[in-house]
């Protein structure tokens, strides 16, 4: 695998973990399911300025068991929450120090960026991967 190329430039047969038993897109979404998607994705604007990642949760544990694609999309989001919370978690340790200033400004920039990019692949019912994205949830 070439690593040097950017994750969503990837052919989807190279992408890592277990992307590869998956579609890329999924052409027969049940109209709600995107829906329920794109609001999985929207939640993460919640995580960075309130509740880290209980939206999210939230639908997720209600929606998992009836989609495929609506768990993947959940545990995805929830991941990419989770480590937006470590990262500022961090980045606040670290602001004894300078560093840990310019850290947390760019863990929202990661997150507005991600939050925008997952939101539009929900919209076009694309699976996501999110950039820095600390798979915790399998």
């Amino acid at each position: 695998m070439n690593h040097a190329m950017p994750f969503d430039a990837m052919p989807f047969d190279a992408m890592p973990f277990d992307a590869k038993t998956r579609p890329a897109r999924v052409d027969d979404l049940p109209e709600g399911e995107q829906a329920w998607g794109l609001f999985m994705h929207l939640s993460t604007i919640m995580s960075l300025f309130v509740i880290p990642a209980i939206p999210a949760l939230v639908m997720w544990l209600i929606k998992r068991k009836e989609s495929a694609y609506l768990d993947d999309t959940g545990k995805e989001v929830l991941n990419f929450q989770i480590s937006l919370f470590l990262y500022l978690i961090v980045g606040t340790i670290l602001a004894v120090i300078v560093v840990g200033f310019i850290l947390i400004a760019a863990v929202y920039i990661l997150g507005i960026v991600g939050i925008i990019k997952g939101t539009l692949a929900a919209n076009r019912g694309e699976y996501f991967r999110y950039p820095m994205c600390i798979r915790i949830i399998r």
